[in-house]
């Protein structure tokens, strides 16, 4: 079985997704015969390569609302983030581009290793308070999960995948995914946003089933019933 994830470094909810999903797995009899692939989606491809200011400011001008208000929403964000074990930092979050990480993200030679890298930029981002749109600290995360430094520096000088990294965008919009994080199974049944742990249990079975029964391909079902957090261009929803 199949699981094809879009996500974005920017988004919290990913971040929350992704760890949802993973301990969904740890529980579905069938987890290792689960392929899982990453794809690239951008949030805010216009996005400054950085941004001189705090998270809650570039938000706050982005979507013309009060600092005040983006940070209340961080607030509520972070409690899901602590939920799932993670230390978040959003005043001491950078704002950069996401493009290079997902460059970074497609050089990966498996998916397991790509989980890695993606895990890892999650926490530069939301943890550390890393630029995760900085050659060094991408150089950084590459090589310790056994890129080699040559090509990594060499991507960012031609920028070979970032046609890699456009067609992932270009195969959501087919799928009409316009936030994240998204899951689709089987290229049949799809979840929006980081859903609770029993909803992604019970989409795994029953997707392994409509697999046993060889049912006729159909376009992705939205199964997303309100509880998931998403995150789109105009922000994220709590």
């Amino acid at each position: 079985m199949h699981i094809d994830v879009w996500s974005d470094i920017h988004c919290p909810w990913c971040y929350i997704g992704k760890r949802r999903l993973e301990t969904a797995l740890a529980k579905f009899e069938h987890a290792d015969e689960v392929a899982v692939k990453y794809h690239s989606f951008q949030l805010d491809p216009d996005a400054p390569e950085r941004f001189e200011g705090t998270a809650a400011e570039y938000l706050a001008q982005r979507k013309g609302a009060d600092v005040a208000a983006i940070e209340a929403m961080f607030s509520q964000v972070a409690t899901q983030l602590r939920d799932e074990g993670l230390e978040p930092n959003f005043s001491g979050q950078i704002i950069a581009n996401s493009m290079k990480a997902h460059q970074l993200i497609h050089l990966a030679e498996s998916e397991e290793s790509a989980a890695q890298i993606i895990d890892a930029l999650f926490r530069a981002h939301f943890e550390e308070g890393l630029d995760i749109g900085d050659v060094e600290t991408l150089v950084l995360i590459g090589t310790k999960h056994g890129l080699d430094e040559a090509v990594i520096r060499d991507e960012f000088s031609s920028n070979t995948r970032t046609g890699a990294v456009a067609e992932d965008i270009a195969l959501a919009r087919q799928l009409g995914i316009s936030g994240v994080r998204f899951f689709v199974f089987d290229m049949k049944l799809a979840l929006s946003g980081a859903q609770p742990v029993e909803v992604f249990l019970e989409a795994l079975r029953r997707a392994w089933h409509d697999r046993q029964r060889a049912v006729s391909e159909t376009p992705p079902q939205s199964q997303a019933d309100g509880r998931g957090g998403a995150c789109g261009p105009d922000g994220c929803t709590v």
